[in-house]
C-alpha cells in the first residue's frame, strides 16, 4: 500500500509539472526556445556518477552534463576529451587531452580533473572499480597529458574509460556537488529532484558547439500507461523501453515515429549463493530447467526479445554462444530431490518497480512455473531506491533485473560481476577468475572471445543465475524531434537533437 501511495504521489507531481508546461504554453522553436521532454523508463535516483557508476539511468543522465575521455560510436572507440592515445609499452597508456575545453562554470579543463575523477571513483569503491584492478598509477604528466600504468597489459582500458565521466578536481568532493554537477558536456543542471524531475539547459560554451535544444527535461512518470498518454498528448517528446504489450499504442500515428534497434541489454535472475538452498548448484539448475522460457519470452516480448544464449547479450563484443537450458520439469524435480528437497521449498524473488519491460509479468510467469515443481516464491517488488540498497547488501534470495553491458565489451559484465572479489551474489570460482582476468589482460582481440566462451560455459553450467532473454531497444518520438538516435547501450545522447514547431 505504501508503494502504491508513493507511486500515485509521484505520478501526480509529474503530471502536474507537465500540465504547467504543456505544448499549448511551450514557446515555438521558431521563436527561439527549443524544449524537449524525455520520459525515461527508469528515473535516476542520483546524479553521482561515481557512487552509482553502474546504473543505466544515471549514466544516461550524466552524459548530458559530464563527459569521458572516449566514447563508443558505431562499434568503435572515438575521441571526446582525449584526442589521441598510444601504448609506448604493453603496460603504459598515454592520453593527449583536448585543448581549449572549459567546464560550464568557465574553469579550464586539464589533466588534474581526469585524475581527480578517477581517484574519486576508486575511493567510493563503486561497481565499476574492478574494471581498473590492474591499474597501478593514474597521473597527470602535464596539463594536457594523462599517463596510466598497469601491472599487466589491460586490453579493456579504453572501453572502461567510456564510463569515467570527468568533473572539476577542486569541486568534485564538495558537499552538494552532485545536486548540480558541473561538467564539460552540452547541458547544465537547472534543477534536480531525485525520482521526480531533472531540468537541464544548453551549455552555450560547449566545446563541440552549443546544442540546438535550449532546455532538456527528464520527466518521471512511473506508470507505462501514463508515459504513453503523455507522448500521445504531446506532453513529452521521447519515450524509450516501451513494453512489448504497449507497442501498439505508439505505432501507426502520423505524429509519432517508432523504431527498434539491437541492444546490449538482457534480463537475468541471480541466485544468492550465500543462502540455502541456492548454495547447491543442483537447486540452481533445477530452477532453470523448470522454466518454459521459449513460451514465456515469445508471449511477453514478441520480436523485442530472444531467449538468451549467454550471461550477456549477443551483440556485445566477445559474447559467447551457449545452448539454452531445456524446459524439463521432471529433471528439475529430480535435481531438487538429489539436493535434499523432494517436496520443494519456499523462497523469494525481488525486482525493482518498472525495472524493465514487462518485468512484473516475467516474474509472475517464472513464479508460476516454479510452483509446478513445488517451489513457492514470494514476490517482492520494490521501489528502486530500496531495491538498490537491498541488492548491494545481498539482502535477497533471488534478484530479477535488466542489465546493460555499458561499454559494449564482455569484460564489463563478466569480469566486473563474476570474479570472486566482486562479491555480488555469493558465487566464487577461482578457475573462472583466471579466465576472466586473462581475457582482460589480453591485448590480442582474437584471443579474448575464446576465453569468454570458456568462462561463459562455467557460469552456464554452474547456473549462477538464470538468463531469460536478450532485449532489443525501442523508442517512440514525436514527429517534431529530429536527429534522435537510440544506441545499443540504451543511453541516448541529446547533444545533436533538435525540435521543430511546438
Amino acid at each position: 500500500m505504501l508503494r502504491k501511495r508513493f507511486t500515485a504521489a509521484v505520478a501526480v507531481v509529474a503530471l502536474a509539472a507537465l500540465s504547467a508546461c504543456s505544448p499549448a504554453s511551450e514557446p515555438s522553436s521558431s521563436g527561439g526556445d527549443q524544449v524537449l521532454r524525455y520520459a525515461p523508463a527508469m528515473f535516476p535516483v542520483s546524479l553521482d556518477t561515481y557512487k552509482y557508476a553502474g546504473e543505466e539511468s544515471v549514466q544516461t543522465t550524466i552524459q548530458q552534463i559530464m563527459e569521458p575521455l572516449v566514447r563508443v560510436d558505431d562499434g568503435k572507440i572515438v575521441p571526446v576529451l582525449a584526442t589521441s592515445w598510444q601504448n609506448p609499452d604493453p603496460n603504459t597508456w598515454i592520453f593527449k587531452l583536448r585543448s581549449g575545453v572549459k567546464f560550464s562554470d568557465g574553469t579550464p579543463f586539464s589533466a588534474k580533473d581526469v585524475v581527480a575523477s578517477y581517484q574519486r571513483h576508486q575511493k567510493l569503491d563503486g561497481p565499476l572499480v574492478p574494471l581498473y584492478s590492474t591499474v597501478t598509477s593514474f597521473t597527470a604528466t602535464d596539463d594536457q597529458t594523462v599517463t596510466v600504468k598497469t601491472s599487466k597489459p589491460l586490453g579493456t582500458l579504453l572501453s572502461s574509460l567510456t564510463l569515467l565521466f570527468i568533473g572539476p578536481a577542486d569541486k568534485l568532493n564538495t558537499d552538494g556537488f552532485f545536486n548540480k554537477p558541473i561538467g564539460t558536456g552540452p547541458f547544465t543542471v537547472t534543477s534536480f529532484q531525485p525520482d521526480e524531475k531533472l531540468e537541464l539547459a544548453a551549455n552555450p560554451t560547449y566545446w563541440d558547439g552549443a546544442p540546438k535544444l535550449t532546455k532538456l527535461e527528464f520527466v518521471n512518470i512511473p506508470e507505462v500507461a501514463g508515459r504513453i498518454t503523455a507522448l500521445e498528448n504531446g506532453e513529452v517528446d521521447v519515450l524509450t523501453q516501451i513494453p512489448p504489450d504497449q507497442v501498439g499504442s505508439v505505432k501507426g500515428s502520423d505524429a509519432i515515429s517508432y523504431s527498434t534497434t539491437p541492444s546490449w541489454t538482457y534480463y537475468f535472475d541471480w541466485f544468492n549463493s550465500n543462502r540455502k538452498p541456492f548454495n547447491d548448484k543442483r537447486v540452481r539448475q533445477a530452477m532453470w530447467h523448470a522454466l518454459n522460457l521459449d513460451g514465456t519470452v515469445k508471449d511477453l516480448f514478441g520480436d523485442l526479445a530472444s531467449v538468451a544464449q549467454a550471461p550477456l547479450a549477443q551483440g556485445v563484443i566477445g559474447a559467447p554462444k551457449l545452448s539454452p537450458y531445456s524446459y524439463d520439469p521432471a529433471k528439475a524435480k529430480q535435481l531438487l530431490a538429489e539436493a535434499g528437497y523432494p517436496n520443494g521449498f519456499t523462497t523469494s524473488m525481488q525486482w525493482p518497480l518498472e525495472g524493465g519491460p514487462n518485468i512484473r509479468a516475467l516474474a509472475q510467469a517464472m513464479i508460476s512455473d516454479w510452483a509446478k515443481i513445488g517451489v513457492t516464491v514470494k514476490p517482492l517488488e520494490k521501489e528502486r531506491a530500496q531495491w538498490l540498497e537491498d541488492f548491494g547488501k545481498l539482502n535477497w534470495d533471488m534478484n530479477l533485473q535488466t542489465n546493460v553491458t555499458g561499454t559494449g565489451d564482455a569484460d564489463y559484465t563478466l569480469a566486473r560481476l563474476y570474479v570472486c572479489s566482486a562479491k555480488r551474489n555469493g558465487y566464487c570460482n577461482p578457475a573462472l577468475d583466471k579466465l576472466l582476468l586473462d581475457a582482460r589482460s589480453t591485448v590480442d582481440q582474437s584471443q579474448r572471445p575464446q576465453l569468454y566462451q570458456q568462462a561463459g560455459q562455467i557460469l552456464w553450467d554452474d547456473a549462477v543465475g538464470i538468463f531469460p532473454a536478450d532485449l532489443a531497444s525501442n523508442a517512440a518520438v514525436r514527429s517534431r524531434v529530429q536527429n534522435f538516435v537510440m544506441p545499443p547501450s540504451g543511453r541516448p545522447l541529446f547533444a545533436k537533437v533538435s525540435v521543430s514547431g511546438s
